[in-house]
């Protein structure tokens, strides 16, 4: 098959053959149609994830996947040959990715059912950016009427954190560049601070009681917890903060979560803005683009 990887240690990503993975027992063969970069994907190409996780050669990047199931494995009961399905390669090594045009994954975890109506190329950006951002609000629970403050709005966690928080009934204030405003407001954000500026003082200005909740998703969080109530809360994706009440997020794709996801995307309730798209060929080209910063999502178109 066709796949996205990395040969070695240090090596730039390429579009080459590879084996066409088959599933394991307990494990899903889905035909990929539609995947997504996350920050992740970079790190891992960068090297950042060397020591820290098993790397398999040649490595297949890609964290997010939706697509159609080709095969199962034995002991599979929750997924079918033909069922349109979505979620997160989450196994103990780095390999299996889903820059390729199949992937393998366990029916236990990083898979759910996919529902009509849902864009693919939705689904494939969903996964790993909805997890985070629904772990993120889930670990301090924003409530309504309190203060949400979410620096890294305009990126693929931030703009979904976003929508979840302000249906939660929360006042959102976001982050954005000069120009971006409209894009977090158009998301449901109540206010929109410059993170080039002095974001203490902008966010003192909009709420001078300081907030309630900060999601930690871009930023220096040193700042960020000064501006916290005495009972506010603090959750990171980005490791832990000195912060009594502080969370680190560690995004866990479960099937409860994908599920979640699968259906506020089915009832409309929640957008993944797609940015741009690009074919497997051109990742790497796509890995450029969203160094330089996207609004959103950008999306890899496989078959």
């Amino acid at each position: 098959m066709k796949a996205v990887v990395i040969t070695e240690q240090g090596a730039k990503p390429e579009a080459t053959e590879v084996a066409t993975p088959q599933p394991g027992a307990g494990e899903v063969l889905v035909k990929v149609q539609t995947s997504s970069i996350n920050g992740f994907d970079t790190a891992v190409a960068a090297g950042y994830t060397a020591g820290l996780m098993e790397h398999r050669y040649p490595l297949v990047l890609g964290k997010d996947f939706a697509g159609v199931v080709e095969a199962v494995g034995d002991g599979v009961t929750r997924f079918a040959v033909g069922d349109k399905v979505f979620g997160v390669v989450t196994k103990a090594f780095l390999g299996d990715g889903a820059f390729g045009e199949y992937v393998t994954v366990p029916q236990e975890i990083g898979i759910a059912k996919l529902p009509k109506g849902v864009d693919i190329a939705a689904a494939g950006a969903v996964g790993l950016a909805g997890t985070a951002a629904v772990d993120a609000l889930d670990a301090v629970a924003p409530q309504p009427g309190e203060t949400v403050l979410i620096c890294g709005a305009t990126g693929g966690v931030g703009a979904i954190a976003v929508q979840y928080a302000a249906a939660a009934g929360a006042r959102v204030i976001a982050t954005a560049k000069p120009g971006e405003a409209d894009f977090v407001r158009g998301l449901g954000a109540h206010d929109v601070v410059d993170h080039t500026g002095d974001l203490p003082a902008q966010v003192r200005a909009a709420s001078p009681a300081g907030v309630d909740v900060v999601l930690h998703l871009a930023g220096d969080s040193a700042a960020l917890i000064t501006l916290l109530t005495e009972k506010g809360r603090i959750a990171s994706t980005l490791g832990p903060v000195d912060h009594p009440a502080s969370t680190a997020v560690m995004a866990t794709p479960t099937e409860s979560t994908l599920d979640r996801l699968a259906g506020d995307l089915a009832a409309g309730r929640l957008s993944v803005p797609v940015a741009s798209a690009y074919p497997l060929d051109e990742v790497p080209a796509a890995f450029a683009n969203f160094a330089g910063g996207t609004l959103g999502k950008i999306s890899i178109t496989v078959g």
